[in-house]
């Protein structure tokens, strides 16, 4: 057995003791923080942490997303048979009319959709294991109106903003709110209020109007 010998008297003794209790009490405190963060797993948050991130829509390249509508234009290539391959336009009717299968619905497909409903329908009596592909060629126009310098129809180009479509239409006007812009999706009946400061994409077929500034 170790005896433990204080200098001084009580008052020395005491104080000490008082010390090393408030010292066990702070590495203890530590030990149980330290320990609280690993067992749930929780960490710093980013300096991004509240940020809000508005969604852009997929590219009009995606052949994945894009879905066809009227106006597009799409070259289709049939491997082997010049006579069926060629560039047609998707009709006011959704469809694209090709040789001996004549009306294929495109409204509203991917292009992988409608290179898969070409195969099927060349697979159906006319041609043994087709080989089809499709790429789009020409896109529908968007369309940009109110408070811009010249609204109106414009060509599609890939990766366009609604930044870009309105330097495309003049730019704004002096009495255009430049913070805000409203944008109704091809084939949607609604207008969605996008902020201008933000990477909003345009897709064809959109309609994006500008509305007035309130003095």
């Amino acid at each position: 057995m170790v005896k433990v010998m204080f200098p001084g008297g009580f008052q020395n003794r005491f104080t000490l003791l008082a010390a090393m209790i408030v010292l066990a009490q702070m590495l203890s405190a530590c030990g149980s923080s330290s320990g609280s963060v690993e067992s749930t797993g929780l960490s710093a948050a980013p300096a991004s942490y509240g940020a809000t991130v508005q969604p852009v829509p997929a590219a009009a390249g995606s052949a994945t997303a894009y879905q066809l509508g009227a106006g597009d234009k799409v070259k289709v290539n049939v491997f082997g048979e010049p006579d069926l391959s060629g560039e047609f336009l998707v009709g006011d009717n959704g469809r694209i009319d090709l040789p001996l299968i004549g009306a294929v619905q495109a409204r509203g497909q991917t292009v992988t959709q409608f290179q898969n409903a070409v195969v099927a329908r060349y697979s159906g009596g006319y041609l043994k294991d087709p080989k089809v592909s499709v790429s789009v060629l020409n896109y529908r126009p968007f369309f940009i109106q109110g408070e811009i310098g010249k609204g109106g129809e414009y060509p599609y180009k890939a990766g366009l903003t609604i930044q870009n479509a309105v330097a495309i239409a003049g730019g704004y006007t002096y009495r255009a709110n430049t913070s805000k812009a409203f944008v109704r999706r091809a084939g949607e009946d609604q207008e969605v209020e996008v902020q201008t400061n933000q990477r909003v994409a345009i897709n064809p077929g959109d309609i994006i109007r500008v509305p007035e500034r309130f003095f």
